[in-house]
């Protein structure tokens, strides 16, 4: 007997991850690429009842109109993800997950997202009137596809950071609130988490924007039985601090100052270039260090914007430490990734985590997913070793 279809819904459907989640998925479903990077493919969890790529049916929102296969093709061309040849043999599937994706929301984005977004993106809706529209893309989603769950993941741009002062601990409080543009603080990335969790979809917030962050919604989740996680996927530099961070505190090494460089290019490091938006980002990459140490060593994190790169990131870090007799020490490391390709196995691995602890009946913040995470809501863990032993005690 089939299994039931399991919807993936992208919001930023057409960006670098979204694209790559995309154009990965296909792939795997026809047999063109191997599972490199996928951690649900590793040896310990290959006894798991997880959804096959062949169960998953792609959507989305995104406010820029442009082709999904063309996004696809200039990835693969300029940034080297992929190949053009493999973009030709999934080019119908590409045109066909196009269909399915609609205009997003534009709330609160700040004005370096919204002056990328199309004319046609709605603009002058109150906060509740972009959440019931999204809320019926995703109805419409789920009947057209026969769907039996949908996990909604943001791999949008990141968001200029929301004030969490400003936003009412209960549900009931925060839903009066939705119907007045000027006193609801819900941005975007939230308003998209209330209409995956009221339509009793799951959320996975990938990017260091608000999402499913505040008490108001989680409590929303807990009342429509589904469940939700992020924040900003974990996959490259600061990966590493999570794995390098705790070899320093184990051997009693003190840790003077960590500072890391990066650049890269793409959609999202445009957006970045804007120090509001980059805010955000910096906060999230930055606080970790501290929390596994014990202590706070003078840090710095700089993002940058060359264009030229493309989606190709590099991270030069420099820890200056002491150890025995006082003696001044430095670790430095180069670190270049795609950034893209290292992130979309991880929301595949999401997705497929999630539909599991949907099955199981897993309800409320998905906390087991931590590893996965720069700010893992929920967890005050940040050692990764320590983070994936909480995902493998979960599944296993």
């Amino acid at each position: 007997m089939a299994r039931p279809h399991v919807g993936i819904w992208l919001i930023g459907a057409k960006g670098g991850v979204a694209t790559t989640v995309t154009m990965g998925l296909i792939a795997l479903k026809n047999g063109l690429i191997g599972t490199t990077g996928l951690v649900s493919r590793l040896p310990q969890f290959e006894h798991l009842d997880l959804a096959d790529w062949s169960d998953f049916v792609v959507g989305g929102h995104e406010i820029r109109r442009v082709p999904l296969a063309d996004e696809a093709m200039q990835l693969a061309v300029e940034s080297r993800i992929g190949s053009p040849e493999l973009v030709g043999r999934c080019k119908a599937e590409l045109e066909q997950i196009d269909e399915r994706i609609r205009p997003g929301t534009i709330q609160k984005v700040g004005p370096t997202i919204a002056k990328l977004a199309d004319e046609d993106i709605p603009d002058r809706e109150t906060p509740r009137e972009s959440a019931q529209r999204l809320k019926g893309d995703l109805a419409e989603f789920i009947a057209a596809e026969r769907l039996e769950h949908v996990v909604v993941v943001n791999v949008a741009s990141t968001e200029p950071p929301a004030d969490a002062a400003d936003i009412p601990a209960r549900w009931s409080e925060l839903e009066l609130l939705l119907s007045d543009s000027q006193k609801c603080p819900l941005p975007a990335s939230s308003l998209y988490a209330v209409a995956a969790l009221d339509c009793g979809c799951s959320y996975v917030n990938f990017t260091p924007s608000l999402g499913s962050t505040p008490t108001a919604i989680d409590e929303l989740a807990g009342k429509r039985n589904t469940r939700h996680a992020g924040c900003d996927g974990k996959t490259g530099e600061t990966l590493m601090k999570s794995v390098l961070a705790p070899m320093f505190a184990r051997r009693n090494l003190k840790v003077l100052s960590w500072v890391g460089h990066n650049i890269f290019g793409n959609l999202d490091g445009k957006v970045l270039d804007d120090p509001i938006n980059k805010q955000a980002k910096v906060s999230s990459k930055d606080h970790l260090i501290g929390e596994i140490l014990g202590y706070r060593p003078q840090t710095h994190v700089s993002i940058e914007y060359i264009e030229s790169l493309g989606d190709w990131k590099t991270a030069w870090d420099h820890v200056h430490f002491t150890g025995f007799l006082g003696t001044p020490m430095t670790l430095q490391f180069t670190w270049q990734g795609c950034d893209s390709v290292l992130a979309a196995p991880l929301v595949l691995d999401l997705v497929r985590f999630t539909d599991l602890a949907r099955r199981r009946g897993q309800t409320g913040l998905m906390t087991f997913l931590a590893s996965f995470f720069k700010s893992p809501l929920g967890v005050k863990e940040h050692r990764f070793d320590r983070q994936f032993q909480m995902l493998e005690e979960y599944l296993i």
